[in-house]
């Protein structure tokens, strides 16, 4: 049995959660569904559990602009996250609309049917679909497992061995000697988490991570909501935080010797004697090449400050059956480790596509718009910002995407394929920061060009005029059911062919 959808979504995250919303007020007319292939709604907030999980974006512009955050934090944890999904999801009806366990393995585009097939695993049952177009809330982390350093001896060590992404439940910390390996938003948002649950955490760097300390919630929010409706409220909290962080993130590329000032004296006045601002806070790099890593109340400074945790900035010799070497020959006791190593990242949630037979690698591909690939009809892949909150790019993809299905409906096409630049400029990753989990996905995400509509950029406020109410046709090729742009052929690697027209 095969079911047909005009849209499918993969992914009941941030981004198929607000996806299926504005699919479904935008086109109510339209049959959808969202395919997940965890258990449960919740994507990243649902997968990750460990000590101390919570938001390093603000929930203002994490949360999603159709649904008011009206709590007090500004910087939430995952379970209340998780609980903020639920309720929009079951408030407007997203809930009956997510078919969960089906974990989608394969789609195939025919451009003769102008169909994608899509095949999905659900236990040893395989199960058929076919829409008109798919979105692929997927984001870019692997549910499959985080990344783990191959540390010489770690067969060795007596205890366990944890990555943050695959915590067990109910483990006793308490008391006990804890290691944890990392820098970045994962090690920082753990630390103060296992110190308060009586852990005696040391912080193992091998380099610093620039870190900001943010106020925990927004006293200037919860006036507004006192005397106005909380829509309106929201809306101005809302542009006061992404103002304040695109304000910061554009000063400190432009200017990035006083931010550093800034952000290493802002460490330098919350830590105190509990660090080394030179070994243990100065990065080897600017600020924004890599994210910035939030604390929220300066909650990483002040339990270094009075000694409820220790950090340490060195490499990993070796791991020894009673904890760790370190290269300056120093040895750290443990009796838990914690690898705050890392992600891996895949393209399109790392499902097989294949257009008229011809088999598509992303890393290949060029992005339309940060979200569709050159010569792949019908499809987008939401990817939000690096330097911003998820939802915030999230949304606009998602408002595109529903124009785009409306100018494909009123222009009585049945598909919608990015052409390829023709200009034979240099290649970038589609993620513009350093960090080394980015650093490692080069050979797997793709690329964006050099100018528009061929890069994902970081300024959602650029992006919410081009996204919203710029012309759908520029760089796209349009064609009916069995034909090309014109009567002509759709070029597999969405280049544009001898004779071919352009639509501008």
């Amino acid at each position: 049995m095969v079911e047909h959808f005009d849209v499918l979504i993969v992914g009941a995250g941030l981004s198929g959660v607000g996806a299926a919303y504005r699919l479904q007020t935008e086109h109510p007319e339209k049959t959808f569904a969202v395919l997940e292939a965890r258990q449960h709604l919740g994507g990243t907030w649902d997968l990750y559990r460990y000590p101390g999980v919570r938001s390093d974006s603000d929930m203002f512009t994490l949360g999603f602009p159709f649904r008011p955050w009206r709590r007090p934090e500004v910087i939430a944890d995952g379970a209340t996250i998780l609980g903020y999904l639920e309720e929009a999801a079951r408030d407007y009806g997203l809930d009956e609309r997510i078919r969960y366990g089906l974990h989608v393995e394969r789609a195939s585009w025919s451009s003769n049917a102008a169909l994608w097939s899509v095949t999905a695993r659900s236990g040893p049952d395989t199960l058929h679909f076919t829409c008109r177009f798919l979105y692929l809330c997927t984001g870019y982390y692997s549910y499959d497992g985080g990344y783990r350093p191959d540390f010489a001896g770690i067969d060795e060590f007596a205890g366990p061995v944890i990555h943050p992404q695959e915590w067990p439940a109910g483990l006793d910390f308490r008391d006990r000697s804890v290691v944890v390996i990392g820098s970045g938003a994962t090690a920082v948002s753990l630390v103060p988490a296992l110190a308060a649950g009586g852990a005696k955490v040391t912080l193992l760097q091998r380099s610093p991570s620039y870190i900001v300390s943010l106020p925990a919630s927004d006293r200037f929010a919860d006036s507004l909501r006192r005397v106005l409706p909380a829509a309106a409220a929201n809306g101005i909290a809302r542009f006061m935080h992404l103002s304040q962080s695109q304000g910061f993130y554009l000063f400190s590329r432009r200017f990035p010797r006083p931010a550093t000032w800034w952000l290493i004296n802002g460490a330098r006045a919350r830590v105190g004697g509990g660090a080394s601002i030179e070994r243990d806070f100065t990065p080897r790099y600017k600020p924004w090449d890599q994210r910035l890593c939030v604390a929220p109340d300066g909650d990483l400074f002040a339990v270094l400050r009075t000694g409820g945790a220790t950090i340490v900035t060195d490499e990993v010799s070796r791991f020894t059956a009673s904890g760790i070497e370190l290269a300056s020959g120093r040895h750290l006791d443990a009796d838990i480790v914690v690898t705050a190593t890392g992600l891996r990242l895949v393209a399109c949630g790392n499902i097989e596509l294949e257009v008229d037979g011809v088999r598509v690698n992303p890393a290949e591909r060029v992005v339309y718009k940060g979200l569709m690939l050159a010569g792949v009809p019908n499809l987008a892949w939401c990817v939000g910002y690096t330097n911003a909150s998820w939802t915030l790019r999230a949304d606009l993809s998602s408002r595109y995407v529903c124009r785009l299905l409306a100018y494909l409906d009123r222009s009585g096409y049945d598909a919608a394929v990015p052409l390829a630049p023709e200009d034979n400029g240099v290649r970038r990753p589609i993620l513009d920061l350093t960090s080394g989990y980015i650093r490692r996905a080069a050979s797997v995400l793709p690329k964006q060009a050099g100018r528009a509509p061929w890069v994902l950029r970081q300024n959602y406020l650029r992006d919410r005029a081009t996204m919203r109410w710029s012309r759908v046709t520029t760089g796209m090729r349009f064609a009916r059911r069995g034909r090309g742009t014109r009567g002509d052929a759709v070029p597999m690697d969405g280049s544009v062919s001898a004779g071919s027209e352009r639509v501008d």
